[in-house]
């Protein structure tokens, strides 16, 4: 074989290599630009794309070879796109989804414990958003991570691969489709379930002050009634803190499972 010849195989091979780490990056660029943690405004867009093409070319040896050999602007290789993009944001989403159950139950009991009225800018979520609710939603990032979270989530993407190879249409959308509403709902009652010892317990205290304001007005029971509450507020979740682990990881196993419901 001459040198001409090998130059052409080489380039050949370059190439290819170059094309199927594009078609592994489409996915797994979406799945981290939707994901939690990696996906929120306090990473930036260039350590997201590092991270993003890193892990492309750790994956694309170990998945089977795409069947589309180019990326063509035509109408397959745009819908092809455009799949693989949707598969990754729709299981980043599920993921993300399962954070808010954290900030959901931050809310509820800042509202119950007289913390509502402190405010912040959220650079994780992008919102403003109450204290109690970055604390819970920072605790679900470090159990994420104490779990091995970030193992199960590639994981996740490799068996993605397996189950939904690159060019090959989706299982049922109408079962796609159905898959958030019902995350919805196991995750609005996660975090209701979560905030709900501490929402009782608080529901109690104020109506304590309540009967109280009505038999012994003198007393004020407003100036005595805040201090006690948030007190307890905070002694309350020092208890839940300790208690936080197994609820977590059965919601971010939801999460997961619906994650991988995506692509059957």
């Amino acid at each position: 074989m001459d040198t001409a010849t090998q130059t052409v195989i080489d380039g050949q091979q370059a190439f290819a290599m170059i094309n199927a780490l594009l078609w592994t990056l489409l996915r797994t660029g979406a799945l981290l630009m939707a994901s939690p943690l990696i996906g929120t405004r306090a990473v930036s867009v260039r350590v997201r794309v590092i991270i993003a093409g890193a892990l492309s070319m750790a994956l694309t040896p170990l998945l089977p070879p795409a069947p589309i050999d180019i990326i063509a602007l035509d109408s397959i290789s745009v819908l092809n796109i455009a799949r693989e993009l949707a598969v990754g944001a729709c299981m980043g989403f599920m993921l993300r989804l399962a954070f808010e159950a954290g900030a959901l139950a931050g809310e509820l009991i800042s509202q119950g414990t007289g913390l509502a009225f402190a405010q912040m800018s959220d650079p994780l979520r992008g919102v403003n958003s109450g204290v109690v609710g970055q604390w819970f939603y920072l605790s679900f990032g470090l159990l994420f991570f104490a779990f091995n979270g970030h193992l199960a989530l590639v994981s996740m993407l490799l068996d993605s691969y397996h189950a939904l190879p690159i060019g090959h249409a989706l299982p049922d959308v109408r079962t796609v489709l159905e898959i958030a509403p019902t995350l919805f709902g196991q995750i609005l009652r996660a975090g209701v379930g979560l905030a709900l010892p501490v929402m009782v317990a608080m529901l109690a205290v104020n109506l304590a002050f309540g009967v109280l304001g009505r038999a012994a007005p003198a007393l004020n029971p407003i100036q005595l009634g805040l201090p006690s509450a948030l007190l307890l507020g905070l002694f309350l979740l020092a208890l839940l803190t300790g208690e936080l682990a197994a609820p977590v990881q059965r919601i971010l196993d939801t999460g997961f499972a619906a994650a991988r419901a995506v692509t059957g």
